[in-house]
């Protein structure tokens, strides 16, 4: 088993661990974290920006900007060889994970290139394009559709002068496309179809769904069908038998698109610096302490064992005992604490933190789950939970949309075998709202409104969980559960079936960008 010890976290950082100079890229949408210069983070947070923004014009959808600690944090971990130590798999080239109120994501060095990007960018890219599509669209997608718009998306450039290109040809799906070629199009639409075990057939279908999408973008002989293919899905129409509708003859879609990507030019999208809308971003160099405790904070919050927890932890005792003053170094501290297990101590540091600085909102979420889990043991339950909730409380009024508090309102009450009030309900339902690319809280706040009797609103609720072709045993459940879903009746409260799956709340990995989330979730 891969330990994580002191010798582990230097060979990790090592390269630029010595004169590190660490910094914070805040902007309406994401804070990153890296040693690089000054000028390539910034160019990096504005770019992302640039790139959310273009998303938005183009979709023409937009997203309700996310509280401060529901913004998409990236750490800029180092090259591959540091990204192998982190992941324990030579294969991830970077990662991202979705939580409500502590998404993450987790890619190599910056590398501000001109023209098309590095592969660890694709991949950022291409996970917020998923992040981005979800958060704005109430009804899921098929599967070719979701990877075939996220690919789309994450095939861009950024000019110098502030503009940039979005749907180029996806050069990182060449040699796919050219070795194992392009499946039929019905194999695409139908979910069925998709055998994991079929090498031949898989092994295209990120750059298949890619080059469906491209072309129904783009052919001026297609235009409106996408439109017309998602609108029968809204209408309930399944996926192969919108397509049949929508495109006609299938056979005749196969030979256009294989047509299609012979063509020696490809259109994309230009968009000028003039039609992009950006917020500033500021930067903040970390103090001396947060800057040595980020190695330790990177690896806690990519997700860390029980036994990997307290070798961290005594890493992250040593960092904390030299700055005691620095907020910053105590609120990792409390999360370092609590993953090994050791609450009282993380709700001391976290007490320290929030003393020293009383606006770091995650030192009120570490010292408030390390009470809930106190809680869980307490004699007198309700006492424990009620002040566990007034942590939340504090959050809650520091940060009024940040969707921790709202989930652990709802858990405060079930957790301790009572009848969650109205007020909690509309907690649990309003954090999924702000939260929707959290799958599990997904799937807890459309099972509470089938308990309801809400079967419409769980079925929306449900359809991205089951949908999900990554969700493994969650996903499995929820689509057991839309089955029975089916059949009941509206404003009957619905129970699963005896015997059946339960929800389990965990969430699998995406092989496009591989990464386990070990955290709380909230659900």
């Amino acid at each position: 088993m891969r330990k994580i010890l002191a010798a582990l976290l230097l060979a990790l950082f090592a390269s630029t661990a010595a004169q590190a100079k660490w910094y914070e890229a805040s902007s309406e949408h994401f804070v990153i974290y890296a040693d690089d210069s000054e000028e390539d983070i910034l160019r990096f947070a504005e770019n992302l920006e640039r790139y959310h923004s273009a998303m938005s014009l183009v979709t023409g959808r937009a997203i309700e900007t996310p509280s401060p600690s529901n913004r998409v944090v990236i750490f800029v971990a180092g090259g591959k060889g540091d990204m192998r130590e982190l992941t324990g798999s030579r294969w991830v080239g970077g990662f991202y994970v979705a939580r409500a109120g502590a998404s993450r994501a987790f890619v190599q060095t910056i590398r501000n290139k001109s023209g098309y990007p590095h592969f660890s960018t694709v991949i950022l890219l291409h996970e917020y394009a998923h992040h981005f599509l979800i958060s704005s669209a109430r009804h899921s997608m098929p599967r070719w559709l979701g990877e075939g718009a996220a690919e789309f998306f994450a095939a861009s450039s950024f000019d110098s002068e502030g503009g940039m290109q979005l749907g180029m040809p996806a050069r990182h799906r060449a040699n796919e496309i050219s070795y194992a070629g392009i499946p039929p199009v019905e194999y695409l639409l139908d979910p069925k179809a998709f055998v994991e075990s079929d090498r031949e057939a898989s092994g295209s279908f990120y750059g298949a769904s890619w080059a469906l999408f491209h072309m129904l973008i783009f052919d001026d002989a297609r235009k409106g069908q996408l439109t017309s293919y998602w609108r029968l899905l809204n209408e309930g129409t399944d996926s192969l038998e919108a397509g049949k509708q929508a495109f006609g003859d299938l056979e005749q879609l196969d030979k256009d698109l294989k047509k299609y990507l012979k063509q020696k030019r490809m259109s994309l999208f230009r968009i000028g610096p003039d039609q992009l809308t950006t917020r500033p971003v500021t930067l903040r160099e970390l103090p001396k302490g947060e800057a040595k405790m980020m190695d330790v904070r990177i690896v806690s919050q990519h997700g860390v064992t029980r036994e990997e927890a307290l070798d961290l932890v005594e890493e992250a005792r040593k960092i904390a005992a030299k700055y005691p003053d620095d907020a910053g170094v105590q609120v990792a501290l409390a999360e370092a604490e609590f993953d090994a297990g050791f609450n009282e101590a993380a709700i001391a540091a976290a007490d320290r933190a929030i003393a020293l600085d009383p606006s770091r909102p995650n030192a009120y979420v570490q010292k408030g789950y390390a009470q809930f889990s106190i809680a869980e043991e307490a004699e007198d339950k309700d006492a424990a939970y009620a002040t566990a909730m007034e942590t939340f409380s504090a959050l809650n009024r520091l940060e009024n949309d940040h969707p921790v508090p709202l989930i652990h309102y709802y858990r405060s009450f079930v957790e301790r075998g009572a009848e969650p009030s109205e007020t909690a309900r509309h907690a649990l339902e309003r954090a999924s709202q702000l939260a929707p690319f959290d799958k599990a809280l997904a799937m807890n706040a459309a099972m509470m409104q089938a308990g309801e009797g809400k079967i419409a609103l769980a079925l929306v609720g449900l359809s991205p969980v089951a949908n999900n072709p990554h969700g493994g045993e969650l996903a499995d459940t929820a689509r057991l559960y839309v089955a029975q879903l089916e059949k009941a009746e509206e404003g009957t409260p619905w129970q699963p079936e005896e015997g059946e799956a339960k929800a389990t709340g965990n969430e699998a990995k995406d092989p496009v960008a591989e990464g386990a989330a070990k955290k709380p979730t909230g659900s």
